[in-house]
C-alpha cells in the first residue's frame, strides 16, 4: 500500500497530471464545444459572482461551477490543490475574525469573498482544463485578442513538457551526485535536501529549455500564429452547434435561478 501511496504522489504521476490538464486529455462536456463559447461560458460565471453579497445566491453560484468541474472531468491533482486552498482559506476567515476581534458578521463577509473566489476559481478550471493550447489561443484570437497573447499561451503549454521533463532529469542527477545523509526528526532533514534540489534544478533548467526554444517559435511562426492569413484560416475552423448553444443556455437560466432562490430566501 506505501509503495502505491508513493508511485500516487511521485513526481512522475504530477509531471503526467500536469500535462493531461494543459493538453485536455480527459475529455468531458466542455471538450466537445466550439472553445469562442467556452471563453464566453467562463467570462459569464466569473464575472456575476462580484454584481451580488447574497450568501445563498453566492452559494448556488459555486454548486453551478462544481457541477461544471465535475462534467469536465478535472484531474485529481488541480481538484487537490484547489480544495486544499479552499479549505485553508475557510479556516484563514474564521481564524482572522477571531484573532481581530471580529463577530460573526465579519467571518461571513470574509466567508463571502472565499466563496466568491472559489467559484471563480472553479469556473477557470473547468473552462481552461477543457481546452488544449491551440484551441484556447484560437478562441482568444476570434475574440479579438491580441496576436502575441494568443501566442504565449500556445507557445508556454508546448514548453511545459519540456520543462517537466528537464527537471526530472536534473533532479534525478542531483540526488545521485549528493549524498543522501540521515532522516532526522520526522524526516525534517531529508525533507530540506529535497527542497534544496528542487530549488538548485531550476536554474540548469532553463539553461537546457533554451536550447529548444528556437525551434519550438519557428516551427509556431511557420504555422502562422501571428500571421494574419493564418489568424483567418484557424478562426475559419471554429463552428458553434446545437451543444454549445445548450450550455451556455443552461448555465444563464441556472444563475437567474441562483439569484431567485436567493431573492426568495431574502424575502423569507
Amino acid at each position: 500500500m506505501s509503495r502505491k501511496t508513493r508511485d500516487f504522489f511521485s513526481v512522475e504521476w504530477v509531471k503526467l497530471e500536469l500535462i493531461r490538464t494543459a493538453y485536455a486529455t480527459r475529455g468531458g462536456l466542455f471538450a466537445k464545444m466550439d472553445p469562442r463559447m467556452v471563453i464566453s461560458w467562463y467570462l459569464i460565471l466569473a464575472v456575476v459572482p462580484w454584481l451580488t453579497h447574497d450568501l445563498v445566491t453566492i452559494i448556488a453560484l459555486f454548486g453551478i461551477t462544481a457541477a461544471s468541474a465535475a462534467l469536465a472531468r478535472v484531474g485529481p491533482l488541480v481538484l487537490g490543490l484547489f480544495l486544499i486552498g479552499f479549505i485553508t482559506d475557510f479556516a484563514y476567515a474564521f481564524g482572522a475574525a477571531w484573532v481581530f476581534g471580529g463577530d460573526h458578521e465579519t467571518a461571513l463577509a470574509l466567508v463571502e469573498i472565499t466563496l466568491k473566489l472559489a467559484t471563480v476559481s472553479l469556473a477557470s478550471i473547468a473552462a481552461f482544463v477543457s481546452l488544449d493550447p491551440e484551441e484556447l489561443s484560437t478562441g482568444l484570437l476570434a475574440w479579438k485578442a491580441p496576436e502575441l497573447l494568443a501566442f504565449g499561451v500556445s507557445y508556454g503549454y508546448r514548453m511545459m513538457p519540456i520543462l517537466f521533463e528537464e527537471f526530472g532529469t536534473v533532479f534525478t542527477g542531483l540526488r545521485l551526485r549528493s549524498p543522501q545523509g540521515k532522516k532526522g526528526f520526522l524526516g525534517l532533514r531529508a525533507l530540506w535536501r529535497w527542497g534544496t534540489w528542487a530549488v538548485q534544478a531550476f536554474y540548469p533548467i532553463f539553461l537546457n529549455t533554451a536550447k529548444s526554444v528556437r525551434t519550438t517559435v519557428e516551427s509556431l511562426e511557420t504555422r502562422g500564429f501571428t500571421a494574419a492569413q493564418g489568424r483567418d484560416l484557424r478562426i475559419a475552423r471554429l463552428s458553434i452547434g446545437a451543444l454549445d448553444v445548450a450550455v451556455v443556455a443552461v448555465t444563464l437560466v441556472a444563475v437567474v435561478g441562483a439569484f431567485e432562490l436567493g431573492a426568495l430566501f431574502t424575502i423569507a
